[in-house]
Formats: structure tokens, sequence, C-alpha cells
């Protein structure tokens, strides 16, 4: 019995590798994460957080603004927000999307970290992030004036990412 305790770590080893490949073989070369970049964003109809009242992507965001998907059940989303936070210090307009996320828990987040959207709105069934391919939360979009996404974010902003995504704004 023991003998094959001594050999349990390369057979974990061996498994994960198989379970790796498996996965490299599957995946499909051509999903590009970042094919709306170019693009103009889509044009969606959200609920508001506060309200709950359907307004469209397009009459909140005027500018050039950000647009951040997060939610309150993603440790990543509250690992980036004080990246958020002094986004909106600098003059950064950033509109916040909760990705399958409730009101309630969405409100709780905002009010424990802080709110650095200047709006709130709900993805409640995901349609919105498929629609921006979001791969998951947090993801980050640079939305230009003329309504074309100008850039992709994938993953937590760290404070090193600020500059390119503020440049890119202007």
């Amino acid at each position: 019995m023991r003998r094959w305790l001594a050999f349990a770590p390369l057979l974990v080893l061996a498994a994960l590798a198989v379970l790796f490949a498996g996965y490299a073989l599957k995946r499909d070369p051509r999903v590009q994460p970042h094919a709306l970049v170019g693009k103009p964003m889509p044009a969606l109809m959200l609920a508001e957080l506060d309200s709950g009242r359907p307004v469209a992507l397009g009459a909140v965001v005027k500018g050039p603004v950000i647009i951040n998907f997060f939610a309150s059940w993603c440790g990543p989303c509250e690992i980036e927000h004080p990246q958020l936070v002094a986004l909106k210090a600098r003059g950064v307009t950033v509109v916040g999307i909760a990705y399958k996320d409730s009101p309630a828990n969405t409100q709780a987040f905002l009010s424990r970290l802080g709110d650095p959207f200047a709006a709130r709105l709900i993805d409640r069934d995901g349609r919105a992030g498929i629609e921006f391919g979001v791969t998951g939360v947090p993801e980050t979009f640079v939305i230009g004036s003329d309504g074309l996404v100008l850039a992709k974010h994938t993953g937590p902003l760290e404070a090193k990412d600020l500059d390119g995504l503020v440049a890119k704004l202007r």
C-alpha cells in the first residue's frame, strides 16, 4: 500500500497533463476575445440599479467612457475596485454593469467599497456580457466619443494599467 502512495504525486501530475492537453486540443483558436475592439458598442437595454427602469446603454454612455463589468460575488472585482475609484478621482467617467448579480448584492458591494460609477446598470441574465464578448468578470472596455470600442482589458485592473486606459480615452 505504501508503494502506491509514493507514486501518487506522479499520477496526479499525469492526470493534470492529460486534462490540460485535452483542453488545448478542444480550444477553438478562431475565438477572439477582443473581437469587439474597433466596432460599435452593442445597442442594449439594461435596467438601472437604483430604479430598475430599463435604459438604453447608448443613452448612458456619452462621450469617451470606460465600461466595467463587475459582480459582488467576484473576488478579483473587489481587488480591482480601488483602481476604478482612482479613475473616478482622475475625472474619468466609468459606467458599471453588474454582471449576473442581484441588485441587492450589487448595492451592498458598492456601499461597502464606495461607488466609482457615473451610472450603474444590471445585466442580470448575462446577455449584455454575451454581446460585449465578456469571458468573465472583471472586464473593462474603453468606449470612444463616437461609440466605438477602443480597447478591452480582461481581468482586474492594476495601477499600472490606468495610464494606458486614460490615454485611449483622449
